[in-house]
């Protein structure tokens, strides 16, 4: 037998971190941070959700070391109905108060999770349980959601915004990005990838792949928003290409949501 020290060594950490997610889930040691999203006139239009995990011994622990494991498990899914109930939870808080009422939130749905068959259901459930206004809540999915069984996904897509969610295509341009999707799927928003935006005053070609997914999104009716904005000059050109919704640090990183409400001048 040939003992490979590393591979033990990765594979113990993986089980640590799965164990550990059980635990998090179990034990509340989950939170919501927010990062904010602004209009063209520099409002508040809403945040995006984004999952984190406050480890009792590791501190702060981001999405890039854990999303992948529990994607590879059935945890994705417990994970997932946590984020949807998180966000459900807030959106009932704002639209008790006139200065919040119609933020949205936006939240990451991952593949596996849009699969389950339930899943239409499941976000009525939590709207219903909730008493939102489904209107303020926009699921984020990437392209990889219509691989395998195209019709079966714009069915449940329609069904989605039957209820009233607002639907988004997350990173685009990075993956398969084909237009027969573009043109099938029935996204209300296209959201242009940070890897573009951040080049996009100094790269001529991120430059044009910019102005064609505007150029899309007009065309098939749907709104575009920008992530990763951080500099003046990018939201110069996003605006001079059409583009006026804005994610990033220029305005600010997520936070918690007392971070988050203090910056939108909310007072309790």
């Amino acid at each position: 037998w040939f003992f490979d020290a590393e591979l033990q060594m990765a594979v113990e950490k993986r089980l640590s971190i799965e164990t550990d997610l059980h635990l998090a889930i179990t034990n509340n040691h989950l939170e919501l941070y927010y990062q904010i999203q602004m209009n063209g006139e520099n409002i508040p239009i809403g945040a995006e959700g984004l999952l984190r995990w406050n480890h009792p011994d590791r501190g702060l622990v981001l999405p890039d070391e854990f999303i992948s494991i529990a994607e590879e498990s059935s945890l994705i899914n417990d994970l997932g109905l946590w984020v949807l109930d998180s966000a459900c939870r807030q959106l009932k808080i704002w639209q008790l108060n006139e200065k919040t009422r119609n933020l949205e939130i936006a939240i990451n749905i991952s593949a596996v999770q849009f699969k389950e068959p339930n899943f239409v259901e499941t976000v009525q459930l939590y709207i219903t349980t909730h008493h939102i206004n489904p209107t303020n809540l926009k699921l984020e999915l990437t392209e990889s959601v219509a691989l395998e069984n195209l019709e079966l996904v714009v069915i449940k897509m329609a069904k989605l915004k039957e209820i009233g969610v607002g639907l988004s295509l997350d990173d685009f341009g990075t993956g398969y990005s084909s237009l027969t999707y573009l043109k099938k799927l029935p996204f209300d928003q296209i959201k242009i990838d940070r890897q573009f935006v951040s080049h996009v005053a100094t790269d001529i070609s991120d430059a044009v792949m910019v102005k064609t997914i505007i150029g899309l999104a007009n065309n098939l009716k749907m709104s575009v928003i920008a992530e990763g904005v951080e500099t003046d000059q990018q939201i110069a050109y996003l605006k001079q290409y059409g583009c006026n919704l804005y994610q990033g640090y220029f305005f600010s990183k997520p936070i918690p949501i007392k971070e988050f409400e203090a910056l939108i001048g909310l007072d309790f």
